[in-house]
């Protein structure tokens, strides 16, 4: 009999070492076993973070990809884009580096980008189209091109630069002002309506609404709200358009015009950065601040990279890359240095159903009226 429960007591302690050995515990010392201990430490590892983040944010507002889920990206994405060109290339080659997936970009004007679509119609390339127009990304809408998705840090986006069908996406915006060169106007304190005065006679020019998407959109916002008065009274005051954003800068830049009314306010710091001659103000009047809209096409052959490109815009890296290129971020958390910064632009209020209607037109009046 005891030799019975000298054997019994062994066999009891046998099996508690087999189960030990096969087992590990959690945090909460309840054992499981051990072919689950590493997949759930992945599951719960901590998604990245960005530097704009609550650190007790939860992981599912992570601003960037994964990196699980960027091992699961492979291919390419085409992007067409806006300038400014640099931007683009490093936008480009950072988000490969992120993901391993190859970006093709046509870089053009908002004109040149909406012409290739056209043209490319019957088999469509584009993945991912950013303007530099609000007004022709809602025709896009308006005409079924674009899908409804929600980027990454959605919440973060500025208000109104993501439109009620999650369609538009403003990762970037940029203002126009009156950019002068302070060798022929040493100071500029005049508001829209003044540039019609005998002073500036001869001194004036404006990009081409018809190539330059922000230009259109800032004709369109002051023609909605105050009529075309001081437009006609600059053309009467021998306003040229010599041609797209970067044609009309040169004018100023050169001297050959002194002011250049709705000038880009990108191209103005960059180049003030450089030592140019150039100083920017934005009228009391206001201006029309034009979000960019990045837009995934409905017709898109790689829509999943397409996605992450998106969601990539809206990550701290690339909304670093935008302010550095001294464009407005998308995101409210990030700040400029070195321009102007959102909340101190004074703005026209944009009813942009109504600018799209007009946009076209008004661009094409512009250039009637000043030629």
């Amino acid at each position: 009999m005891k030799m019975k429960k000298i054997l019994a007591a062994m066999t009891a302690g046998l099996m508690c070492m087999g189960f030990a050995a096969c087992s590990t515990n959690d945090n909460s010392g309840t054992p499981k076993p051990s072919s689950m201990a590493n997949s759930d430490s992945a599951a719960n590892a901590p998604k990245n973070t960005t530097s704009y983040e609550s650190e007790s944010a939860p992981a599912e507002s992570s601003a960037d990809t994964s990196a699980e889920d960027n091992t699961a990206l492979s291919g390419k994405v085409t992007v067409y884009m806006p300038s400014p060109a640099g931007l683009a290339d490093k936008i480009a080659a950072d988000f490969t580096d992120k993901t391993g997936v190859q970006v093709d970009v046509f870089q053009g004007t908002t004109g040149e980008i909406l012409a290739r679509l056209e043209a490319e119609t019957a088999n469509p390339v584009a993945d991912v189209v950013i303007l530099a127009s609000w007004s022709d990304g809602l025709s896009m809408k308006a005409d079924g091109k674009i899908m409804s998705y929600t980027p990454a840090n959605a919440d973060k986006i500025v208000d109104g630069w993501i439109d009620a069908d999650n369609t538009l996406f403003g990762y970037s915006a940029s203002a126009v002002g009156i950019i002068y060169n302070t060798t022929v106007i040493p100071e500029m304190s005049a508001d829209w309506t003044e540039l019609a005065d005998e002073q500036f006679n001869g001194l004036l020019a404006i990009p081409d609404p018809e190539k330059s998407g922000a230009c259109k959109d800032f004709v369109a916002g002051f023609v909605n709200a105050f009529g075309w008065d001081a437009f006609e009274g600059m053309a009467a005051n021998g306003m040229i358009v010599p041609g797209a954003n970067k044609a009309a800068l040169e004018a100023v830049t050169t001297g050959e015009v002194g002011a250049l009314v709705a000038g880009v306010d990108y191209n103005a710091y960059s180049s003030i950065a450089k030592g140019e001659p150039l100083a920017i103000y934005y009228p009391a009047g206001g201006t029309v601040v034009n979000p960019r809209p990045a837009m995934i096409m409905n017709t898109a052959p790689n829509v999943d990279n397409a996605k992450a490109f998106v969601d990539y815009l809206f990550s701290d890296d690339a909304q670093k890359l935008v302010a550095d290129a001294y464009l407005l971020p998308g995101r409210i958390d990030v700040k400029c240095e070195g321009r102007t910064n959102l909340e101190d632009i004074p703005q026209i209020e944009c009813d942009w159903d109504k600018m799209m209607e007009i946009a076209s037109d008004s661009a094409a009046k512009i250039n009637e009226i000043c030629g």
